[in-house]
């Protein structure tokens, strides 16, 4: 079926501004495959299902809009008190300088780059390998132009237990900056790391994460978005279970014009488990979409995805989310819920929760609601002498809470806590 010319028109104008890089043979099939797939399929529009309530013309267009650089005013970065092994790109690109040594036990890490010219490489079997399958049933393009024309990323294959988390930071110097980053990460049988990723990246970033679990493996992924107030961001997360295997990811948001976070869970082995988690703040100009599509193909797997948003002063929220059950995946527990505080009358939340079950012995639930702040707990705090923001940031903490829970290092969970009471308090300053 021919593309709508609209479509058509927009994607071959965006690839005229890109080109295929130098590797391998193997990379250069993988990404000819894709640019075939992204002309198949085309760039997203308004009318497109999942994009109705995210406008995608500024991350179509050849050229990034420029956004000005954040100055975080001598505040340290997000877990920068955690002990980590730092892998930092800027603009998009690998910086070796502010880079640790990239050896660190239990773990092999590899420039993406590095791994593409090399003649025989285990990324060859996972690099656009999970993307592609999370193109069905919904098409993801802005993950498959990754697939095709990402220049840098990094490459982690956990063999045992990792002795500290990677941090991958992403550091934005130009105010035209349009990275494309592509990360694959294998999680051998019983192994277990964590990913972190901070920073804003670019004025324009889009990102692509691939991560296979194999059984009994664990993956854990914690995300601080940067905060650079006119960033755009487009990032895609796939991931695949084994049997026993645990995935739990958690992203904060509290800045940037536009940001489309997309997770897209395969269970493919029985009894694992998958947590997804974000938390929101936005204040104005601030267009936050989370979009979770997780197949259940197993039995006796356990998913749970918890979105909490925060706005005010026009901000909009998105969450749409999808719990599909096939045939045989039985005792599947699935739980979804999204949830809204809006502080005025002028921002939005807008959700589509969805369930699609075709095995008969499942429990599953999905929920979302919108609200504003309960009036008579703030009475009740403020008849105690609490200020009236203070009390008001104190409520919001309180219901992002179920989000940020599903961190299960409390350490990290403790750093994200006291970001958001930071943001909040040079708000209400």
């Amino acid at each position: 079926m021919a593309l709508p010319q609209v479509k058509e028109t927009a994607t071959e104008a965006k690839l005229a501004a890109l080109s295929i890089p130098e590797g391998a043979a193997w990379s250069t099939s993988i990404r000819e495959d894709a640019l075939a797939r992204l002309r198949k399929v085309g760039l997203p529009h308004r009318r497109d299902e999942y994009w109705k309530w995210t406008k995608p013309d500024s991350l179509n267009a050849p050229e990034p809009t420029p956004a000005a650089l954040f100055d975080a005013g001598g505040e340290n970065p997000v877990f920068d008190a955690i002990d980590r092994l730092k892998v930092v790109f800027v603009d998009g690109v690998f910086d070796p300088e502010a880079s640790d040594d990239l050896s660190l036990t239990g773990l092999e890490i590899t420039r993406l780059s590095d791994a593409m010219a090399t003649d025989i490489h285990w990324a060859k079997d996972l690099y656009g390998t999970l993307e592609a399958r999370g193109q069905d049933p919904v098409a993801r393009p802005f993950a498959i132009l990754n697939t095709a024309f990402a220049t840098d990323g990094v490459v982690i294959r956990a063999t045992g237990k990792a002795e500290k988390p990677v941090s991958l930071i992403y550091r934005h110097q130009s105010e035209t900056s349009d990275a494309i980053l592509h990360h694959v990460i294998k999680v051998e049988e019983g192994a277990e790391v964590t990913v972190l990723e901070n920073g804003p990246a670019a004025a324009r970033f889009n990102k692509v994460m691939e991560v296979d679990v194999a059984d009994t493996g664990t993956f854990h992924h914690v995300r601080a978005q940067g905060r650079d107030h006119e960033r755009q961001a487009v990032t895609h997360l796939f991931g695949r279970l084994g049997e026993r295997s645990t995935f739990k990811s958690f992203t904060l948001t509290v800045n940037g014009v536009l940001t489309r976070n997309e997770c897209v869970l395969e269970f493919t082995g029985d009894d694992a488990t998958a947590h997804v988690a974000g938390a929101s703040v936005g204040d104005g100009k601030f267009h936050d979409d989370d979009t979770v599509f997780v197949t259940h193909d197993a039995e006796r797997c356990e998913s749970r995805q918890v979105f909490k948003k925060v706005l005010r002063n026009g901000a909009i929220g998105v969450f749409q989310g999808k719990i599909l059950v096939k045939e045989g995946a039985q005792k599947t527990d699935g739980y979804q819920i999204s949830q809204s505080l809006l502080l005025d009358d002028d921002s939005q939340f807008l959700a589509k929760p969805e369930l699609e079950i075709y095995a008969d012995d499942v429990a599953c639930s999905h929920g979302s609601t919108t609200g504003a702040i309960d009036e008579e707990a703030l009475f009740y705090m403020r008849a105690r002498g609490v200020p009236h923001h203070i009390a008001q940031d104190l409520l919001v903490l309180a219901f992002l809470a179920e989000a940020i829970e599903e961190i299960e290092d409390q350490e990290l969970a403790d750093d994200i806590l006291e970001r958001l009471d930071g943001w909040l308090s040079r708000r209400r300053g």
